[in-house]
């Protein structure tokens, strides 16, 4: 990527990446007010098995597109949740892939679901720590997730967790309405919860640049035959309504959606398309068949999602053979580029040099 991208690194990320890094990692702050008005998505992939995350560069690289590389608090955190990933390893395990394979358009590096449930001390302390060390370790986004507190509550609360970030070369979403999971059913978010939010938080001298909303899609994998059911009119009754805070829409749980769809998304006010399911199916459809037998049957003897069956078995994950890794690239490349090519994101990259010349 030319050199005045890279004049656009926050000041933090610059620090740890070195004088001589042609890593384009920039802030989503950056990235989302130049392309705010465009109708495309820039696509965050939540990343829980590393091997899949060469073959999205790669396909990034080649689309001219923007991405992100983002992890919930669940997935990680400051125990390393149910992936084994601290936010130093996450971000070193990023722009490792990134200098090993040449990856020089931008991207940005998203602490997801910084999710606060309760309002007691410890709940909210646990992610003012989580923020202060995904900020040190060099993340360019942070997602403050207050949403399963009442609104009065959310705008009190992010407002504590996400102000200090506002001094920072960082970019900000935040959340209304619970985001729910496969199995649970969620109330849609409102427009006039979205607008008491977001005005409440402006008011408070928070500005973000993303709202989640509940507008029907769900975390996780569906069942087979089940129909993903998004209500887009409301999503655009909110985007509409937003937007003269110059806040967009980041849409959650895009897994299981019909690619061919997702296109829609980009005409009503969606700029950011979480994909994160996805990618730890890509991984699973890739492993040795005798490594996904011994976590299926950890998984059901626990009594767990799969998923959870990844911190345990992580050493055997990061250990694969050299041909199974090239597998899990070449299959995570193809889904990246159709991803991209549906989230209208093609060409993003140089879009957005043209932006911010």
């Amino acid at each position: 990527m030319s050199n005045n991208l890279l004049d656009f690194r926050p000041r933090h990320a610059r620090g740890k990446l070195g004088a001589n890094s042609k890593v384009c990692l920039l802030s989503s702050r950056t990235i989302l007010d130049a392309l705010k008005e465009q109708q495309l998505m820039v696509m965050a992939c939540n990343i829980r098995i590393k091997h899949v995350v060469p073959g999205i560069m790669k396909a990034a690289q080649e689309l001219d597109a923007v991405v992100a590389f983002e992890i919930a608090k669940s997935e990680g955190g400051l125990d390393g949740g149910y992936t084994g990933f601290v936010p130093q390893t996450f971000w070193d395990m990023i722009v490792g892939y990134a200098e090993e394979t040449g990856y020089t358009k931008p991207f940005f590096i998203h602490g997801d679901h910084i999710t606060i449930k309760n309002q007691s001390k410890e709940e909210i302390e646990s992610s003012r720590k989580l923020i202060a060390a995904e900020l040190k370790a060099g993340f360019t986004s942070f997602c403050v997730d207050a949403s399963f507190n009442e609104i009065p509550d959310n705008i009190r609360i992010t407002t504590d967790l996400a102000k200090p970030l506002m001094k920072e070369e960082v970019g900000l979403e935040v959340e209304v309405g619970e985001i729910t999971h496969v199995g649970k059913e969620g109330r849609l978010s409102t427009v006039e919860e979205s607008v008491e939010f977001i005005s409440g938080l402006v008011k408070n001298g928070v500005k973000p640049n993303l709202l989640a909303v509940y507008n029907g899609s769900k975390h996780g994998n569906y069942r087979p035959g089940e129909e993903v059911h998004i209500d887009l009119q409301r999503t655009k009754e909110i985007y509409e309504a937003v937007k003269p805070y110059g806040v967009s829409i980041a849409q959650h749980g895009i897994t299981g959606t019909p690619v061919h769809l997702l296109g829609q998304f980009t005409k009503h006010g969606v700029r950011k398309g979480n994909v994160g399911t996805e990618w730890q199916n890509v991984a699973h459809r890739c492993l040795p068949k005798d490594l996904m037998d011994r976590m299926k049957k950890w998984a059901e003897e626990k009594g767990q999602n799969i998923k959870m069956a990844t911190k345990p078995f992580l050493k055997d994950i990061n250990s694969i053979a050299k041909d199974d890794v090239q597998k899990c690239v070449n299959e995570a490349y193809k889904e990246a580029r159709d991803y991209i090519l549906a989230f209208n994101a093609k060409s993003s990259a140089s879009l957005l040099a043209q932006k911010l010349q």
